[in-house]
């Protein structure tokens, strides 16, 4: 299983620089920002493009990502032109996580002043995931949607990837036919006490809208997001290879671990961090 992490947006620069630098000598395969203007409350929380940019210049080798971006406060254009920047600075190495975003007020839910219905934020949702990516690999692009409009706007030329990897978040019926139609990658984000069995039924789930789509079910990444249930992902290098392993055997490719966060339930031992780090990643040579 691969390993990646997912690192906070909240210390000054000289420092979240070096985390960028230390992740990536840890070999780990990615590393990912949440996308917020605040997340739980928390600010300040710096912009996620503007720390993916500086990260891919002062990084080599490990996949950078948002984990994940929404249409909450995000309009399609601008999306589009910041994934194509990032995507050149980093020499193709940007993967969009993205998913409908939440409506929690702490975490930028509600911050374009309207609660949309549950309806709503999935047809919303489909229609931004839709106009990225024919921003992302169309030129002179034309839309009129429901809820963004655009006349003869060109993103795509200078791309480094063909179009950076969407790995889409979803877990209900349209998300997952989302998925299935746009994504390269499927992000999983358990939610009930029982994750194991959640995970296992909404993979088997996945894969038939991929055969319904025409998809090859087997060649899409399936990322874990760890650390918002009771399971001990970063306790030890045994927890840690024993729930990668169960995971494994129920389609999960990918697993993201959050880096240790003093004070905060994402707290870790950081040796301990480091171990299953070196001993997934490689300590860097991948």
């Amino acid at each position: 299983m691969r390993l990646h992490v997912i690192l906070w947006p909240i210390q000054d620069w000289p420092g979240m620089a070096a985390t960028w630098q230390r992740a990536e000598e840890l070999g780990f395969e990615g590393a990912w920002i949440y996308d917020h203007l605040a997340w739980r409350g928390h600010s300040p929380w710096d912009d996620a493009y503007a720390s993916l940019a500086a990260a891919a210049a002062i990084t080599s080798r490990i996949r950078l990502g948002t984990l994940v971006t929404t249409p909450n406060f995000r309009t399609p254009i601008p999306t589009a032109s910041a994934i194509r920047t990032i995507d050149r600075i980093s020499g193709g190495r940007l993967t969009v996580g993205i998913g409908a975003g939440g409506d929690s007020h702490t975490s930028d839910g509600d911050v374009l002043d309207r609660d949309w219905s549950p309806r709503e934020r999935a047809d919303r949702f489909a229609e931004w995931v839709e106009q990225l990516d024919t921003l992302l690999t169309g030129e002179s692009v034309s839309a009129a949607g429901d809820y963004w409009s655009m006349r003869e706007v060109t993103v795509s030329p200078g791309l480094v990837q063909q179009r950076p990897p969407f790995w889409i978040a979803g877990n209900g019926p349209r998300g997952l036919r989302l998925a299935a139609r746009l994504g390269q990658g499927w992000i999983a984000n358990p939610v009930t006490e029982t994750p194991y069995e959640e995970v296992r039924g909404t993979i088997g789930r996945l894969e038939e809208a991929c055969d319904a789509a025409g998809r090859d079910f087997a060649a899409m990444p399936r990322l874990l997001l760890t650390g918002f249930t009771e399971e001990a992902w970063v306790g030890s290098v045994d927890e840690y290879d024993d729930l990668a392993g169960r995971y494994a055997e129920i389609g999960i490719t990918d697993a993201a671990i959050h880096w240790p966060r003093p004070g905060s339930e994402w707290d870790a031992d950081m040796d301990v961090f480091e171990q299953i780090a070196a001993s997934n990643g490689g300590n860097g040579s991948r």
